[in-house]
């Protein structure tokens, strides 16, 4: 006779935290094998609706659908980096004007250091080669590293379209392995589980592009108005960077303003870079963020911010990328099993987005306003699983399984 054994709270405890440092550590050690598979499943979630546009309504293959739904996938990835590209070799060839625009303004500070701190040039000079004294040698080890990471990154970048492929070729197969792995009381809690990640995370992706367009639309705008050279190249970068949280930016401004020194050693240029930098961030994180991104992903801002800090420390930027659809997937799942659902209230963003004042809509962050569950509700129909390969699929099964 089988007995369920109840362990005390301590107990619980102990195993909670020792399963997290084992998953933790097994990510960590494991990250060049799981972050490009990570990153396949969630662009297979993204390309799925092309795969079944091909199939459905062209009539084609399902293998033949996936492979052009993907290859679509890499042209356009290709297109934007060799558009870029392109461009970056032709700031390249106004390097000379870009390192004596640079000359130009540190004489400018070196001057404004002598005037106001009674520091000499020479001294200025004296305390900058000290400061790059043993920058050789680091440089060196540098370098090392960063080909060994550029070579992980090209191989990713091999690995993630034939994992994206395979993914989509096999879905059926996969969601039936998963069915295997649980009763069948369960399965319709499983597939609960399924269709709402799957929502979750095309909805935070199809945000994350929709605000990489708009950011990218903005900041061009922004400097084609105060005359910078390359604004539309340097418009794209920062709509591509600023999918990097938090020090995508800093990039992005960095290289806006060494790019505008290519055409005057203006100043006031220079100033106009980042103001106009900080009044898109400032329309991305309060108008942007909030009505494309946060409202796909109802996680709050501080696990976020949690999450995108233990990403970035476990795999660096790969990581801070994957921590919110990580987070998202986590929340579906907790909010779905009864032992768990308080972990995924503790990770919601329950407040209430706005208030009227004389018929004016205007932010709300008072939690004591509102008590109220939001429970999101998806008018997907439940798949039914079955046996079945990816290659017999009908198109009554499709219709019935997607939006």
């Amino acid at each position: 006779m089988n007995e369920i054994i109840k362990l005390p709270f301590y107990a619980k405890l102990a195993l909670v935290l020792l399963s997290l440092i084992s998953l933790t550590y097994i990510f960590y050690i494991g990250q060049n094998i799981l972050i490009p598979i990570l990153m396949s499943f969630l662009f297979a979630i993204l390309l799925r609706p092309i795969a079944l546009f091909f199939k459905v309504k062209l009539r084609f293959p399902h293998v033949l659908a996936v492979m052009i739904s993907v290859l679509l996938f890499v042209a356009v990835i290709i297109g934007v980096f060799t558009f870029i590209s392109f461009q970056i070799s032709t700031i390249i060839d106004d390097f000379d004007k870009i390192e004596k625009n640079i000359t130009i303004h540190f004489s400018h500070i070196q001057q404004f250091i002598k005037e106001n701190f009674q520091i000499s040039s020479r001294e200025q000079n004296k305390y900058l080669d000290n400061a790059t004294k043993d920058s050789m040698e680091k440089g060196k080890e540098i370098i090392g590293t960063t080909l060994l990471s550029f070579t992980d990154t090209l191989l990713n970048i091999t690995l993630i379209p034939i994992y994206t492929f395979l993914i989509l070729l096999y879905r059926t197969h996969f969601m039936f392995f998963l069915s295997k792995l649980f009763k069948k009381e369960y399965h319709t809690e499983l597939q609960d589980i399924l269709n709402q990640i799957k929502v979750a995370v095309k909805g935070y992706i199809v945000g994350l592009i929709l605000e990489m367009i708009a950011v990218s639309a903005l900041t061009t705008l922004g400097f084609m108005i105060i005359g910078v050279k390359y604004a539309i190249l340097l418009g794209i970068i920062t709509g591509i960077l600023n999918l990097i949280p938090y020090i995508g930016i800093l990039f992005a401004g960095v290289l806006s303003i060494v790019a505008s020194l290519t055409g005057t050693p203006d100043l006031s240029i220079m100033i106009g870079v980042i103001v106009v930098n900080i009044i898109v961030q400032l329309i991305d994180n309060n108008i942007l963020v909030p009505m494309i991104v946060n409202s796909k992903v109802e996680i709050n801002a501080f696990v976020s911010i949690i999450g995108i800090i233990i990403g970035g420390t476990i795999s660096g930027i790969s990581g801070m990328f994957l921590a919110i659809p990580i987070l998202a997937i986590l929340k579906v799942i907790f909010d779905r099993i009864e032992s768990l659902e308080p972990w995924g209230y503790l990770m919601g963003d329950h407040l209430p987005k706005t208030y009227t004042w004389r018929n004016i809509k205007l932010p709300l962050f008072d939690s004591d306003s509102s008590t109220e569950t939001i429970i999101i509700k998806t008018d997907i129909a439940v798949p039914i699983f079955t046996e079945t390969t990816t290659e017999t699929t009908t198109e009554s099964d499709i219709n019935r399984t997607e939006n």
